[in-house]
């Protein structure tokens, strides 16, 4: 449990160092792994290499038989210290009997007898090799071999001191730990400048964020240089603020646009509210005729700023992910109720209609409302006694008047928010209308334009991708609901 919290609390400090702190830990720790494990695979290769060549020694040692003849007759559990034709001075020589007794050859240490070395003396095994100890507790790799003289049956250890190995394994050992710690101090120092070095976009693109946070200003940018994740990020986080700056400047400008078309019914209510307080207080009555059109206008502004605020309300409308109101729409049956609505604004107007069926995927009272600005734009303009005509066929609606229509220059701003002709800015109307059009089109994934119409007049043309009957409806899915109109 002790050890869990222990472990958790190193985690937790790790995970609070900076970035470039963690990347040089993480570097020195990776390269002092790979070292610790080289070092200890070249240390255990050389002991293997050295414990090979002194078998091979062992093998290859020749034990005069007149010294075996001499260490045999004179038989000492212990050195004799004689010297009489022995061989190397650090080899050792004894003789091991059936008994398990030992006879040590002159200049030889004693050996502790093993069983292995029991097996061969009685014939079990030829020959055995295996680590053992002196007497005096010094180490020594053994070779046993198993002889058999005259009906006697022995064996002749020959052994050979591992110091010598021990000395060279240990040297190694500390030469090793050393080129490990200097490998690790440089793979710290190396780690460190290459985080450095390496996270210096990161530095520019933290400054650029705290900059943004604290000035709010949007037009820094940031050098993305290269293909790679930082240069992905730099460019990225480049058009999230080019991005943001555009959606802050078409904010102020829809702000400056609306306060400048809500000021206008204000100034108007604000005078003919003026008048007639004006006249309560000094208790001069206003003709009735007059009372009547004051009353009529603060109507028609309050009217106006009604519809403003909807178009407003409407272009900054937009449904959550998963939570939009899309579904399939009869776009006939709108239609057709449009045409309704724009009968009664417009009872001098000769309004013709020719319908095809089309089933489109929208938004149902956004579309209504896109086409009842068309309709309501082509009642507008079109002079008394005039006529309105609309077509919807293959998806595309079209809705032709026959007013002044709208020069060539003026046609690729009327979709522009607040945008309105210099000839029709003393109509009724906020700008706006349009607009929600062409964004009800795009969202629905089709378009919307404005044409100069042959023989003088505007046709403007919406189309909407779709199909002229329904598709088919799944098992639990609602049916298509009839349009307003049907």
């Amino acid at each position: 449990m002790n050890r869990g919290r222990t472990g958790g609390r190193l985690g937790a400090r790790f995970g609070r160092l900076p970035l470039r702190s963690r990347l040089t830990l993480l570097t020195a720790a990776a390269v002092a792994v790979a070292v610790a494990v080289s070092a200890l695979a070249c240390w255990l290769l050389t002991r293997a290499q050295l414990r090979d060549e002194v078998d091979n020694s062992l093998q290859n040692v020749s034990v005069p038989a007149d010294y075996l003849q001499v260490t045999y007759a004179n038989c000492q559990p212990t050195d004799p210290t004689e010297n009489t034709n022995a061989p190397p001075s650090y080899y050792n020589v004894q003789i091991v009997q059936v008994d398990g007794s030992r006879c040590v050859g002159p200049n030889s240490q004693p050996v502790r007898v093993q069983r292995t070395d029991l097996a061969v003396a009685q014939g079990v095994v030829r020959d055995t090799l295996h680590d053992a100890v002196t007497t005096g507790g010094a180490d020594v790799r053994v070779l046993t071999k198993h002889m058999d003289v005259q009906g006697g049956q022995f064996a002749v250890s020959i052994s050979r001191p591992l110091g010598e190995i021990d000395s060279a394994l240990n040297t190694l050992a500390l030469l090793l730990a050393a080129v490990a710690g200097l490998g690790v101090v440089g793979a710290g120092t190396a780690g460190l400048v290459i985080a450095r070095s390496g996270l210096k976009p990161v530095d520019r693109l933290t400054e650029a964020v705290e900059h943004v946070a604290r000035t709010e200003d949007l037009t820094i940018r940031i050098p993305a240089d290269g293909e790679d994740e930082i240069a992905r990020l730099s460019r990225s986080f480049n058009s999230m603020t080019a991005a943001l700056a555009a959606s802050r400047d078409l904010q102020q400008q829809l702000i400056a646009d609306a306060g400048h078309e809500l000021r206008t019914p204000l100034t108007s209510l604000r005078t003919n509210i003026d008048l007639l307080v004006r006249s309560e207080q000094s208790g001069r009555e206003i003709p009735a005729a007059d009372k009547a059109a004051l009353l009529s206008s603060v109507k028609a502004q309050m009217g106006e700023l009604a519809a403003l605020i909807g178009d407003l309300q409407e272009l900054s409308r937009h449904p959550e992910p998963g939570q939009s109101a899309v579904e399939v729409v009869a776009l006939h049956d709108i239609v057709d109720s449009a045409l309704g609505r724009a009968r009664l604004r417009g009872p001098s107007l000769t309004i013709t209609a020719d319908i095809a069926p089309w089933y489109v995927r929208a938004e149902p009272a956004g579309l209504e409302r896109a086409v009842v600005n068309l309709l309501d734009n082509a009642v507008k303009f079109s002079p008394a006694g005039g006529g309105v005509e609309v077509s919807l066929a293959g998806g595309e609606l079209t809705v032709r008047d026959h007013g002044p229509g709208i020069p060539q220059d003026e046609l690729p701003h009327v979709f522009e928010r607040f945008w309105r002709s210099p000839s029709a800015r003393s109509l009724p109307g906020s700008g706006l209308g349009l607009s929600i059009v062409a964004r009800t089109a795009e969202q629905a994934g089709g378009a919307v334009r404005l044409r100069s119409a042959d023989l003088g007049g505007t046709e403007a043309v919406l189309t909407l991708p779709g199909a002229p009957t329904p598709p088919p409806r799944l098992p639990d899915e609602p049916p298509v609901p009839p349009g307003p109109g049907s």
